[in-house]
């Protein structure tokens, strides 16, 4: 199994992979105007504007996607090959197909990207931790995935 630390570490990468992107793509959408001018995301997203649902909605097909497609094609997103492990199914040890793939990156990203942005990784970090023998996270348990080290 790959080790705790270095999940974190990828997942950090992955994070800002997507996030710098967004970032830029945000612009337009005026997502910092509200945010500097002391309402939050949240509020901005929920008061109905459009330009908020559409950037979320932006937002979540790209964290969704990068990871599906990457895990689909190699069992490794870009993070996940910099600290040289991948993801494989618990089954066969194979690389996930694409429902495999799709279902792990749902239960990693909508919940964090939609309601709890703070709480959802803590709780699957916690799960991580505590899991035995398998370090699975309730991503993983979803798709019936791990993440082993790799030796490339």
């Amino acid at each position: 199994m790959a080790d705790s630390a270095k999940r974190i570490l990828a997942r950090v990468i992955d994070w800002l992979i997507v996030a710098i992107p967004l970032l830029l793509i945000g612009i337009p959408f005026g997502i910092y105007n509200r945010v500097t001018s002391g309402d939050g995301f949240g509020d901005w997203v929920a008061d109905g504007n459009t330009g908020g649902w559409v950037f979320q909605v932006i937002a979540i097909v790209a964290f969704v996607g990068y990871d599906t497609l990457m895990v689909r094609k190699s069992g490794q997103t870009l993070g996940k090959k910099l600290m040289k492990m991948r993801v494989a199914m618990l089954n066969d040890g194979s690389t996930p197909d694409t429902g495999s793939s799709l279902t792990r990156a749902v239960v990693l990203w909508l919940p964090q990207l939609i309601c709890c942005p703070c709480l959802w990784p803590l709780l699957l970090l916690i799960f991580i931790l505590v899991d035995k023998p398998f370090k699975q996270g309730l991503h993983d348990k979803a798709a019936k995935t791990v993440v082993v080290s790799t030796a490339t």
